[in-house]
């Protein structure tokens, strides 16, 4: 991983938009930071295209895109569940930067799936008896507390609220893998799902769906900024990716690392690649 001032300016300058991750990435100690925020913000607010995409479910992140206590996200999408599904803004709700224009004002969205009502339905049931099976074998296993949401995939928290041994998440992964299930592990939750879904097709199918564009053929135009293991993808396929520092604590356990690395950690260092890409655009 090089430092992240050794990304060319030249290419920081013909960005066209930005993935990122959000645990550990925008978040720091689990809030998202002001300065994260304020960061997406800035690179909508430059025109560029802004599409978190996490491991977290689909009722988690609603709230964050509608907006209503607080602003909705400046972003044009936010991919759910490792990429099975995505909350877009319905048209009509952003100003000309893509920007809510005030606070406690709710925007409308709309759900777009990968698969369709019979086989999410279908998948459900096979993940409640897989989630029985975990629980039921693994010492210390627990669902993910922000489970109520899920759509798509299962999820055991095994380093948010608790704390699971290296023996356990193994275990764990073991009895999803048994089941058929594609398996991922973030920086907080173990992932599992039946259907072929990670943060790379989900990047791939989101930016076709809404820009009617293919990301394989202009992976020089795109960022992606990430932490941990359900990254890989991402960093694998991305001419220009970034970790945050705290990439260091999984780097050994990693097969495809970011391109650069950021000074500082979580929301922080995102800041620094917004910084980063903004200068850019100014020269």
């Amino acid at each position: 991983m090089k430092p992240l001032a050794s990304w060319p300016l030249q290419a920081r300058r013909d960005l066209v938009g930005v993935f990122t991750d959000i645990d550990d990435t925008l978040t720091t100690e689990g809030t998202v930071t002001p300065a994260a925020l304020q960061a997406l913000a800035d690179l909508k607010a430059a025109g560029l295209a802004v599409i978190p995409i996490t491991g977290r479910h689909v009722g988690w992140c609603e709230p964050l895109m509608e907006g209503g206590a607080t602003p909705p996200w400046p972003a044009d999408a936010m991919v759910a569940e490792n990429g099975a599904l995505a909350l877009v803004p319905n048209p009509g709700n952003s100003n000309q930067n893509g920007l809510q224009p005030a606070w406690n004002v709710r925007r409308q969205l709309s759900k777009l799936y990968q698969q369709d009502a019979d086989t999410r339905a279908t998948n459900q049931a096979r993940m409640e008896q897989v989630a029985a099976q975990v629980l039921a074998q693994v010492p210390g296993a627990l669902r993910a507390r922000d489970e109520g949401g899920r759509e798509t995939d299962l999820a055991f928290d095994y380093n948010e609220f608790t704390h699971l041994s290296p023996a356990a998440v193994q275990q764990t992964l073991a009895i999803l893998q048994g089941a058929g299930m594609h398996t991922t592990v973030s920086s907080i939750h173990i992932h599992g799902c039946f259907g072929d879904f990670n943060k790379w097709l989900g990047a791939c199918w989101i930016v076709r769906e809404l820009f009617q564009r293919d990301l394989a053929q202009e992976l020089g135009r795109w960022v992606f900024v990430g932490d941990s293991g359900n990254d890989q993808p991402m960093f694998e396929h991305f001419t220009h990716s970034v970790g945050v520092a705290n990439i260091r604590r999984f780097e050994s356990q990693l097969q495809h690392l970011p391109r650069y690395i950021t000074p500082s950690e979580r929301g922080a260092g995102f800041a620094e690649v917004t910084a980063a890409i903004l200068e850019a655009r100014k020269a």
